[in-house]
């Protein structure tokens, strides 16, 4: 090689890079190789990851025990989104096919109480997709021109996830969480502006039916010069998630109208006072503060369970990221064994029933046990801890009990 020789792609010297390739009628530098490697794996991955299969395609019972690997109890739920899944994925399969009959997508809404799993069962769907998805909070909505998020922004983080391949993400899956904050705020319609309220449910009647929609490519707001990425929102599939904080109310106030008559007393005997959300029906959302047009775009509605003592416990030790899993495995790292005695673990269950914030509360209650102890030992000598019954009552006492039950 002579000194004048350069790259042919970017035009460094010899003497300005690590390394130049000879071709037949010119050279490579070793930095332009390792962008066109990158380039290469990007399109490759863009063509051949949401490719749908039929050869892979998974059955919803098979769908539902990958969700019982990492999800305790909600058997309903389960259920109700491996079915979803399963057609969705049918539904772009017969697509492709060209046949006269037309099915329809069927959008969910999950309904449970915090802590009982709604966004946990979403982040464990997207594990096992062949389809682009992404999950969005719908807290931060807010209508067109207003500080906050458009609706459209839920499709750019769509885009997102499918690498801005358009036609990939026209066929994937999105989870709206929280949706229940986006509850009208009154009973009547309102006559000022509910701008994070009954004015989203509006903007995203167009999403959830199926239409055209211009996202802008990198979200925040819509500018006249900003260009547009048209979406057709047809065969996505939207799963909605929300507390419905007080809903209960609602459903036993129409249980009670119902029960009326001779077998009156027998009727009431057969409800579920603990559990009333398993009666849940499109008119106690409506009276809860959803508009009629957004229901009808949700024609699946499944509820989770409270969860009980049992469910508590089989969600600390159990699932394949079990809260008790995470903690040996931390201590693990340090090269420290970790245990836990059978009554430690009743005694959080416990703590967690009483405390009333499901899962989320076991969490809680094993940092305020465990925080010392993940302070001090890194660097002592200890290779082995055990967490007695004592150890924790002694960490739960010493620390602000009132401050749990308000976290």
């Amino acid at each position: 090689m002579k000194n004048t020789d350069k790259c042919s792609f970017c035009g460094r010297h010899q003497k300005e890079v690590n390394l130049l390739i000879a071709g037949l009628d010119g050279f490579i530098c070793d930095l332009c190789a390792e962008q066109a490697n990158l380039i290469v794996k990007e399109e490759l991955k863009k063509k051949g990851e949401f490719k749908l299969q039929k050869s892979k395609l998974l059955k919803p019972i098979e769908i539902k025990k990958f969700l019982d690997q990492y999800v305790i109890g909600q058997d309903e739920a389960k259920k109700f989104l491996s079915v979803a899944v399963y057609n969705h994925y049918k539904r772009l399969l017969q697509k492709d096919k060209g046949d006269d009959v037309e099915i329809e997508k069927s959008n969910i809404l999950l309904v449970g109480e915090t802590g009982t799993g709604k966004t946990l069962l979403a982040r464990t769907i997207a594990r096992m997709l062949h389809v682009p998805f992404t999950i969005v909070d719908a807290t931060v909505l807010t209508e067109a021109g207003y500080v906050g998020e458009d609706v459209e922004s839920i499709l750019t983080r769509l885009l997102q996830a499918a690498d801005y391949n358009v036609e990939a993400a026209e066929k994937g899956i999105v989870f709206i969480d929280e949706v229940d904050k986006i509850a009208r705020k009154g009973d009547n319609p309102s006559i000022t502006r509910d701008v994070s309220g009954e004015g989203v449910q509006q903007a995203m009647l167009k999403l959830l039916e199926g239409s055209i929609v211009n996202v802008p490519p990198q979200g925040g707001r819509k500018h006249p010069e900003q260009k547009m990425i048209a979406v057709d929102t047809k065969n996505i599939l939207f799963i909605c998630g929300g507390a419905f904080e007080g809903i209960q109310k609602k459903i036993a106030q129409r249980l009670n109208t119902t029960v009326v008559g001779y077998g009156a007393s027998k009727t009431r005997e057969v409800i579920d006072k603990d559990n009333l959300l398993q009666y849940i029906a499109p008119q106690d959302l409506r009276a809860y503060g959803l508009i009629p047009e957004i229901i009808g775009r949700l024609p699946v509605i499944t509820y989770l369970n409270p969860l009980d003592r049992d469910a508590l416990r089989s969600i600390l030790t159990e699932p394949k990221n079990a809260i008790i899993k995470q903690y040996i495995k931390l201590f693990e790292y340090d090269g420290i064994k970790l245990q836990f005695e059978d009554e430690v673990l009743e005694y959080i269950v416990d703590k967690a029933v009483e405390f009333k914030l499901g899962a989320r509360g076991l969490r809680s209650i094993c940092e305020v046990i465990m925080i010392d102890a993940m302070f001090e030992l890194p660097t002592s000598d200890k290779k082995e801890m055990v967490i007695t019954l004592d150890y924790a009552k002694a960490k739960m006492e010493k620390t602000n009990i009132k401050r749990l039950k308000a976290a």
